[in-house]
């Protein structure tokens, strides 16, 4: 699985509204110039649908965005997903997939469910809150077992 550049720049958008909305609103151009992303991407990044219900909008000069909910009520997960719209590994295991006919048979389908399981629940156990607070264990240092 390879996150795309659309899913690494929602991420970064969104983590960086997070930490400066204290400050206001925070306009796509003073993130794009944080981030270092063009103004354009980010304006065609926050149009997606699920993404855009993630956030918050203001017209004006002081105008922007906001996250619609709270740091720590959006996993980097569903960010991810809004983004994305599958982490799956392999396509068989995509919500909207047609059923493999080979399921039934597969000898790798446990190991892409698993992968799948270790993938959803460490993206889905980290808020952007945490990514924000730098929280231990989000480092790359957990242990998974399949």
């Amino acid at each position: 699985m390879m996150i795309s550049t659309r899913g690494r720049y929602v991420l970064r958008l969104l983590l960086d509204i997070a930490e400066h909305q204290g400050e206001g609103y925070v306009s796509l151009k003073d993130s794009a110039e944080r981030q270092e992303i063009s103004k354009k991407y980010l304006e065609q990044i926050v149009i997606i649908p699920d993404v855009s219900k993630m956030l918050v909008s203001k017209g004006g000069k002081n105008g922007g965005y906001r996250l619609a909910k709270d740091a720590d009520e959006y996993t980097v997960g569903e960010v991810l997903r809004a983004a994305e719209g599958s982490l799956s590994p392999v396509a068989c295991l995509e919500i909207n997939h047609s059923p493999c006919p080979r399921s039934a048979d597969c000898i790798a389908l446990p190991v892409w469910k698993g992968l799948d399981e270790v993938i959803n629940k460490y993206l889905d156990g980290m808020t952007l809150q945490d990514v924000l607070d730098k929280k231990p264990g989000y480092d790359g240092g957990d242990n998974y077992v399949i």
